[in-house]
């Protein structure tokens, strides 16, 4: 099992999620969020689109990885959103990005945070990976891909 797995609801997953910008974008990760873990949505916004001011947090091969550190979250959240439309995102090789995979941790988070975005940088630089990714024909097939990747 990997690290993700237990962190990842099928309720936030979203398999065409339909956005214009990487603010509309923030704006529907942080909705997933506060539904899924009580945290009012203009923090989580205001921590992702914080972190993406220092520098994007696409990866490249259509892949971003925004994450940031919540003061009021208990535990680490997340939501992999499949873009409809690919979105902007600054990447190092000027690809648009269509898969997000949204990290959250708390404020006094440990090293467990970094551990995660490693095995997600691992489990997205599999190019077999993502193109199963793009070819899943659901939220739950994709929830499911996600959950049984192994390191």
């Amino acid at each position: 099992m990997n690290l993700i797995s237990p962190l990842l609801s099928l309720a936030n997953v979203q398999a065409e999620c339909d956005t214009t910008s990487k603010k509309r974008l923030f704006e529907k990760a942080a909705e997933l969020v506060q539904t899924s873990h009580g945290v009012p949505a203009s923090e989580v916004f205001d921590s992702l689109f914080s972190r993406e001011k220092l520098g994007s947090t696409a990866l490249g091969f259509g892949i971003a990885i925004p994450h940031g550190r919540i003061k009021h979250l208990r535990e680490t959240a997340c939501a992999f959103l499949r873009l409809k439309t690919p979105t902007d995102f600054d990447a190092p090789d000027g690809l648009p990005v269509d898969l997000v995979f949204v990290l959250l941790a708390p404020a006094a988070a440990t090293d467990v945070h970094l551990q995660i975005l490693g095995e997600l940088a691992a489990m997205f630089s599999d190019e077999d990976f993502r193109a199963r990714l793009r070819a899943a024909p659901d939220a739950a097939t994709l929830h499911r891909l996600i959950r049984e990747w192994t390191p």
